[in-house]
């Protein structure tokens, strides 16, 4: 047996092979082929020494992949070969002898036999099968199910909806965090209260990532709306960050959220504990500023940091004049202009 092999979930070699597997891909319009035609087949995605000893019979057949040439091969008895980067059809009609020993759940000859020659190679290997019709993935001892673009679409479009009510719930706690920070009243809860749906908005964006990787050149409409959906939200994060980091933690990040449990998500003041705020929902918090300026007024965190500076709070930037605002080095009239009508914009909308 291979020492290297791993065993369990890994999930960036499970998304390399999904995607390799995604619609629209030569490899999935051939196991599509066969599962079309009703034949079934195993296929080793590569060969090392392991797989080569446990190879009997079958030929050399040394040509470039095709979905074509893969289906006609699938129909005589035995598995088939091909290299990792899935560009050559190494060989076919190969028989496999894993060892007996190795623990499956599988009932199915053709699994079974994948799921032994994946343990023991550590070669992920696909099977198609002919009585159930499906596509199944082995790997490191579990098999993973790969669904058609229907049955991803529809969890797809539920994690969609909710990514939408949350960026709405976001958009609507960030303005009233506005408001609070101009008057110089936000909490620990406040900023919670903001930081929630982020985390969320940020999970269900990598969640359906995932989703747009399994659907291939199917997924190109979800990938815009999802980008239209979370656009700015990695920004928003750091400013936050930048905003509400502790004079004394250096490595103050909004990243640990990422993997809290659902339930602590929900919990303010788990969130608090876990982004390294104080426990009291009611302790105080006074904002750097950076997000209110960099959004308003469209300048990046350094021009916005020589801003505040200057002017020494967010508030005395509230009350500055276009004049005031030109003063700054770095900063011309139309610059002004724009800063001061951004700015009164915003107080506007808070006001309303």
């Amino acid at each position: 047996m291979s020492k290297q092999r791993v065993l369990g979930h890994d999930e960036e070699r499970y998304r390399r092979y999904r995607a390799q597997l995604a619609p629209g891909t030569p490899l999935r319009e051939g196991l599509e082929r066969i599962r079309a035609g009703h034949t079934g087949a195993l296929v080793v995605l590569g060969t090392n020494k392991v797989v080569e000893q446990i190879s009997t019979g079958g030929f050399i057949v040394d040509t470039d992949f095709t979905a074509t040439a893969l289906r006609e091969l699938a129909k005589m008895d035995g598995g088939i070969v091909v290299s990792t980067d899935l560009g050559t059809i190494i060989s076919a009609g190969v028989h496999f002898t894993p060892s007996g020993e190795l623990p499956t759940i599988e009932t199915g000859t053709r699994h079974r036999t994948a799921d032994r020659i994946a343990l023991q190679s550590n070669i992920p290997v696909v099977t198609v099968s002919a009585s159930m019709s499906t596509i199944a993935l082995f790997m490191s001892g579990l098999r993973y199910p790969i669904e058609s673009s229907e049955q991803i679409f529809v969890r797809a479009e539920q994690a969609l909806a909710a990514l939408s009510r949350y960026r709405d719930r976001l958009d609507a706690v960030t303005r009233e965090l506005s408001g609070l920070e101009i008057n110089r009243l936000v909490t620990v809860g406040d900023l919670v209260k903001a930081v929630q749906p982020l985390a969320m908005v940020r999970r269900l964006d990598e969640e359906l990532q995932g989703y747009v990787e399994a659907l291939g050149v199917d997924g190109r409409l979800l990938q815009l709306q999802l980008f239209e959906l979370t656009s700015g939200i990695d920004q928003l994060a750091t400013l936050l960050e930048i905003d509400y980091r502790p004079d004394d933690r250096s490595d103050f990040n909004l990243d640990v959220l990422r993997h809290l449990p659902t339930g602590d998500l929900l919990d303010l003041q788990t969130v608090a504990t876990a982004i390294g705020l104080p426990g009291d929902l009611d302790h105080h918090l006074e904002s750097r500023g950076y997000r209110l300026v960099s959004q308003t007024a469209q300048m990046g965190t350094a021009m916005a940091g020589t801003l505040l500076d200057h002017f020494g709070s967010l508030q005395a930037m509230f009350g500055a004049s276009r004049d005031d605002l030109a003063s700054v080095p770095g900063v011309d009239k139309a610059q002004a202009l724009a800063i001061r009508d951004g700015l009164a914009r915003l107080s506007e909308q808070i006001g309303r």
